[in-house]
């Protein structure tokens, strides 16, 4: 039997017995994470634990820890950061060191707790127009420097065994809207996209997993990326990633379907897996339903991906922390 095609949330610190049977029934992919469902390291690791049992086998668990404004573990139990754009300009010429050794530190944090996935590198390239939701989040403006440093991100979280999604392919840099809320409209020409937006994808095409962005460009489609078999082509035959993709939460705004019918017109459109999450327990249920199991292709990028994870090796968490201080002049934390 194939994995449900979903990354599914749940409601509290614990699963209630009714999300046990769906998740039973369902076989999502993985799971996500957010902070109403985290209260302590052991709380934790107890959730993550349900979570696993419920589909009998070492789901991939996945949360946003991006730093600054996006991080769903909190003081006094997990490290703070400084928000990405922030932090990478203040170390300046020793971003990629700086970048891994946070990376590396957060991995630790999360296996700790049982979360074996990770929300970012987000390799949005920041510009005088990225709404306010986005622009802190990125890691600058130059696609270079942003892949170099993205790399360093992602290579931090692998070797603590976590693995990365790498974010919003092929490009949220541009909006100037909050996708949250509404959906974005990108006029740029498609060879600026090809140079800039789309660089750090291509770049970045062998991470195990990545996530869509919901917006329009308007080069490419009138649908949004998430739902566009034209960008879901363009994501896999010339960026070249041929790795498993989640759609961005299909519950957000920037979508105007209702979420069962947002959930088949993305795998239609070619992603292997859809992300949904804040919604009632029956909205669940209608769209793993409307998802259905994953296609073969699907299966075998998400078996790759699971296949990427790996054992990380004992680091001493106070030296990594005392390495970055001092790189940093004693700044890194938020």
């Amino acid at each position: 039997m194939g994995f449900g095609a979903t990354i599914l949330d749940a409601e509290g610190l614990r699963l209630t017995a009714e999300e046990k049977a769906f998740f039973r029934d369902a076989n999502p992919f993985g799971f996500i994470l957010f902070a109403r469902n985290i209260e302590s390291p052991d709380q934790l690791r107890a959730l993550c634990g349900d979570m696993r049992e419920a589909v009998g086998r070492d789901a991939v668990i996945t949360i946003d820890q991006e730093g600054g404004r996006v991080q769903r573990m909190r003081a006094p139990h997990w490290r703070e950061w400084q928000p990405p754009l922030e932090f990478v300009a203040l170390a300046g010429d020793r971003a990629e060191e700086a970048m891994y050794l946070m990376y590396r530190t957060i991995a630790h944090e999360l296996r700790s707790c049982g979360v074996d996935s990770n929300c970012a590198p987000m390799v949005d390239i920041a510009g005088p127009q990225t709404h306010p939701f986005l622009r802190n989040r990125c890691y600058g403006s130059d696609p270079e420097r942003v892949i170099k440093v993205a790399r360093a991100a992602a290579k931090g979280l692998m070797d603590g065994g976590v693995l990365p999604v790498v974010k919003h392919m092929p490009g949220h840099g541009r909006a100037t809207m909050d996708s949250h809320f509404d959906l974005p409209l990108v006029e740029a020409q498609i060879a600026d996209l090809r140079r800039s937006d789309f660089a750090p994808f291509r770049a970045l095409n062998d991470l195990p997993m990545g996530m869509t962005a919901h917006l329009v460009y308007e080069a490419l489609d009138y649908r949004p990326a998430t739902l566009s078999p034209k960008v879901m082509h363009l994501i896999r035959e010339e960026i070249g990633f041929d790795n498993l993709i989640m759609t961005d939460d299909i519950s957000m705004k920037a979508l105007s379907g209702t979420p069962p019918e947002n959930a088949a017109a993305a795998i239609a459109a070619g992603c292997d897996v859809i992300l949904y999450c804040n919604a009632p327990l029956p909205d669940r249920i209608a769209v793993a339903e409307a998802a259905g199991e994953m296609t073969a292709a699907a299966q075998t990028r998400a078996e790759r991906a699971l296949k990427m994870r790996k054992t990380p090796e004992d680091i001493d968490i106070s030296a990594l922390d005392a390495q970055l201080e001092t790189l940093l002049g004693g700044a890194s934390h938020g």
